[in-house]
């Protein structure tokens, strides 16, 4: 969902994102379900699968994102999700209270047998949902209208279609449903290999398909579901598959498919429905754990289920392996992820070195759960090593994906915690580690608000690691732009004193001015993207430390963190003699906040200096020695609400030519 709520709104891809943007878009959307009397429940994709059967197909789209990032950066066209958009989107459900929960792995077979449970429908661009036989049927995002709201009071309703798996099947003899998991299997999905799909359809011919089935039709499709219908069930069908696929090696083969097939078997009573009757974030079926998630302490496993904890942590602690996301850079450089490769070594060492420690004998084995056979641990050691633990990491290397092992420790002098009771260590201690990971000491967060300690520690660390090192235009944009967002922020609030400011609303509209068109592909400073992308590596990553560490820092409000169309406007504007004072002067407030965290990220104390000077784009840095204060730590903000509804819905729609405009129900 959030996918295509990103992309369908041309929001921007090239900059890094807009997701102050973005965040009204999500807030739109349920804002108009709500306005239809429309109760969503979300359901979040998790970690990668424990079979490592879709392990191939993941690594191909890894691949495929960073050419097509590496094309944005060339001013050409592509299709790259900005880093922290899930996290947003995260963040603004709990915000407006929607139930939301995050499966432990792939959402597809939980979503549609809750969906089959209660006989609702489910929203959703994942061409899997033509397969499920849903009572409720599945709304193709595509064709759901949300903007265009229709009808008065209580009656007021979303246009939109709706596909049911009888309707389709009447189109084409009335053939069984029940053939529909092999058709789904035989034209490819996510687990079937590619070389079965062409070698089936090298061997048969179809007769021809009758045209005027609509513009979406597609006749080696069509041809298919016409030959399957003649077999009155999947048995006979399956048996003619395996003649025509033939070979010595058609026992294999057998296997492989009737594996995938049962991936559409829907059970009776769906193990989601236990978190959103619950009023406390409940606990996953033991049963369907990996066997590397069933000794993980409660709290753990209660953060991943709510959406508390990334996807990161499932793919760390079952298959010891992170496949890092696509960013737009300069792809000549090394990736920007390099700037955050300490920050991920304390997540690592906080998730997996007891367990090393301990001689953990399980060490990348895998469990049952859904999907049979688990296979063997592909990364816990390094080759030739005895006791070392290793995460594989999948990262760019140039426009290609390179895996490197990388150990895992946590620096002598950081505090050795304990994963198990991590939740009732004492927020100092989870403090220190932090603090210690980023390279802050605690008396520079002192002055700062709260939920903006940690946007200032990960620019912070940013600064000192990222290479090469940020201008200080950059530097100060950076600054500017959290100013503007924390502005933007407060203004919203009925009742703080920005509301009405006069002062400030200038100010938001003086920076807005200088936004970039989102459109604008060409004429990207390769520079100044490559070194915000650092920045965004630093700062995702640093929001998932201070998750896994149960919030020693407050929770940032993400959404007015960064906003690349601004950012790169800003930046220009300062390196072309424009000072900051100049933008903030008509707001005092404006002016001191950012004293404060320039001041702060310079490492002034803000104790006995007052705040420090506002800066010019040529500035050096300022320092000063200050007394230790106390910065409080939180759960967090906000109501963190639980669960979650629509998963990656996924770009590639692979049986989206079956829509027929006679298929539908309109709504």
């Amino acid at each position: 969902l959030y996918f295509r709520l990103y992309f369908n709104y041309g929001l921007d891809q090239v900059r890094g994102g807009d997701y102050d943007l973005f965040a009204a878009v999500v807030q739109r959307f349920f804002a108009a379900l709500s306005e239809c009397n429309v109760r969503p429940f979300v359901v979040l994709d998790g970690g990668m699968d424990q079979t490592d059967k879709k392990f191939t197909t993941l690594r191909e789209r890894a691949e495929s994102k960073i050419r097509e990032a590496h094309s944005l950066s060339r001013g050409l066209h592509g299709c790259v999700l900005p880093l922290l958009s899930r996290e947003i989107f995260r963040q603004v459900l709990c915000e407006l209270g929607i139930p939301l929960v995050q499966c432990i792995s792939e959402a597809d077979f939980e979503i549609a047998s809750l969906a089959r449970q209660w006989g609702c429908p489910v929203l959703t661009n994942d061409s899997d949902f033509y397969i499920f036989d849903l009572h409720g049927g599945y709304l193709p995002f595509a064709f759901f209208e949300w903007e265009n709201i229709g009808g008065k009071g209580p009656e007021r309703y979303i246009p939109t279609r709706r596909f049911t798996v009888n309707r389709f099947c009447s189109h084409f003899n009335h053939m069984n449903k029940q053939l529909l998991p092999l058709f789904a299997v035989i034209t490819g999905n996510d687990y079937t290999p590619a070389k079965i799909t062409e070698m089936f359809f090298s061997r048969v011919e179809f007769e021809r398909v009758p045209r005027g089935r609509g513009n979406q039709s597609n006749a080696r499709i069509e041809g298919l579901l016409l030959w399957l219908s003649q077999f009155a069930s999947p048995v006979d069908a399956l048996e003619e598959v395996l003649e025509i696929l033939g070979g010595q090696r058609k026992g294999n083969m057998r296997t492989q498919l009737l594996e995938r097939i049962q991936d559409y078997q829907l059970p009776p009573h769906s193990s989601l429905a236990q978190f959103f009757s619950s009023s406390q974030p409940a606990l996953p079926d033991i049963q369907m754990l990996p066997a590397a998630l069933v000794s993980q302490p409660e709290w753990l496993l209660r953060g991943v289920a709510s959406g508390r904890l990334p996807p990161l942590v499932l793919d760390v602690l079952v298959l010891q392996r992170t496949i890092l996301i696509a960013q737009v850079e300069n792809c000549r450089l090394p990736s920007s992820h390099e700037a955050s490769l300490s920050i991920r070594k304390t997540i690592y060492g906080l998730l997996l070195l007891e367990r090393a420690v301990q001689g953990n004998a399980g060490r990348g084995q895998r469990g049952k759960g859904r999907g049979g056979r688990g296979t063997g641990g592909q990364s816990g050691r390094s080759p030739g090593s005895s006791g070392a633990c290793f995460v594989e990491e999948f990262d760019r290397l140039d426009l290609g994906l390179k895996k490197t092992p990388v150990e895992v420790h946590l620096p002598d002098t950081q505090p050795k915690l304990k994963l198990d009771a991590l939740d009732k260590v004492a927020v100092p201690v989870r403090l220190k580690l932090l603090l210690g990971t980023l390279g802050v000491m605690e008396y520079v967060l002192q002055p700062l608000p709260p939920h903006l300690c940690l946007p200032l520690c990960v620019t912070h660390f940013w600064k000192n690691s990222s290479k090469p090192k940020p201008s200080p235009s950059l530097l100060q944009s950076l600054l500017l732009g959290l100013v503007y967002g924390e502005l933007c922020r407060r203004r919203a609030l009925t009742g703080d004193p920005l509301y009405s400011c006069a002062g400030t609303a200038s100010v938001c509209e003086r920076l807005n001015q200088l936004r970039l068109n989102s459109g604008q592909r060409r004429g990207l400073n390769l520079s100044v993207a490559h070194s915000l992308s650092q920045w965004q590596s630093c700062m995702w990553i640093g929001i998932y430390l201070n998750q896994i560490l149960c919030f020693p820092l407050s929770e940032p409000y993400t959404a007015w963190l960064y906003s690349g169309t601004l950012l790169h406007g800003l930046e220009a504007a300062l390196r072309g003699g424009l000072l900051a004072e100049s933008l903030l002067a008509p707001a005092p407030a404006a002016v001191h906040l950012y004293s404060i965290l320039f001041g702060a990220v310079m490492d002034f104390s803000g104790q006995g200096h007052g705040p420090a000077p506002l800066p010019t784009a040529g500035s050096s840095k300022g320092r000063g020695r200050g007394k230790q204060g106390r910065v409080g730590g939180g759960r967090g903000r906000g109501n963190r609400g639980r669960r979650g509804v629509s998963h990656d819905t996924g770009l590639n729609n692979r049986f989206g030519m079956l829509a027929v405009e006679d298929e539908w129900d309109e709504d």
